[in-house]
């Protein structure tokens, strides 16, 4: 029941999101480097909303003790596998994230941007030092601080409805609209990478991932109505934040043609 509860709290902006007329502007090879240029942070935050989870849910210390519940352990564990460590468009072992940003160069869009994001994390920099220095678009920045407050400040059930609601569970309707909009407008473009990114997000998310999260959300908040309450306001802010991150790609792309 409090699954359906927060379903029907977040309804109209999932229907907000899935209807957005940011599909309809994706027409031309601009377009799609603006989209993907905004997008690729969205890729990047859910690696990091994904591996707080496994920080929290299960033990990545040594010496190695049993943390929490082998079920949940089970169920991210299963998740992080396959979004870290997948079998890319040429077979080879890659995360979602890299795929991302092969898709990115083939269509040439600019990645510099986001490795030099990229490189200052591995530098040890702290993010949002990162994120209000950076000259990434207002929308970009929301959203990324947004997930990365989750990160820090949330517990356990609050980060895993972030990524329950605000990424797995919307994702395969949501790409099933942009690949479907991309694919009728680019014909003759070779998005061979972009499409099997997209196509394997929604085979896993629809058919695995997404069910798994329900459950990992399921097991963490149980009977508390507190945890229940405190779930759904960050599923409702994840969203809002993705319709800001929309909203922020729509505009820049309508910018463009002026």
């Amino acid at each position: 029941m409090a699954i359906e509860t927060i379903e029907k709290a977040t309804a109209s902006l999932r229907k907000q999101l899935l209807e957005h007329p940011l599909y309809e502007q994706i027409q031309t090879p601009e377009s799609l480097r603006i989209f993907m240029q905004h997008h690729v942070y969205a890729v990047l935050d859910f690696m990091s909303l994904l591996k707080a989870l496994q920080v929290k849910l299960t033990c990545c210390e040594y010496p190695w003790y049993p943390k929490g519940n082998p079920e949940i352990r089970y169920l991210i564990n299963e998740i992080v596998l396959a979004e870290e460590t997948d079998i890319n468009f040429y077979g080879k072992r890659q995360s979602h994230y890299e795929m991302y940003l092969d898709a990115m160069l083939k269509a040439k869009a600019d990645t510099n941007t986001i490795k030099n994001f990229e490189k200052q994390l591995a530098r040890g920099i702290d993010v949002y030092l990162i994120i209000t220095s950076s000259k990434l678009p207002c929308s970009v920045k929301q959203f990324l601080t947004h997930t990365f407050d989750v990160i820090y400040n949330g517990e356990a059930h609050e980060i895993a409805a972030a990524f329950t609601f605000g990424r797995e569970n919307l994702i395969p309707a949501m790409f099933s609209s942009i690949i479907s909009k991309i694919q009728t407008h680019f014909p003759e473009e070779d998005l061979s990478l972009f499409s099997y990114y997209f196509d394997r997000h929604i085979e896993l998310d629809e058919d695995e991932h997404g069910p798994m999260a329900l459950q990992m959300i399921e097991s963490l908040c149980e009977n508390d109505s507190s945890k229940w309450e405190e779930a759904t306001n960050v599923s409702v802010k994840a969203l809002e934040k993705r319709l800001e991150l929309w909203d922020g790609i729509y505009k820049e792309i309508e910018e463009a043609r002026c």
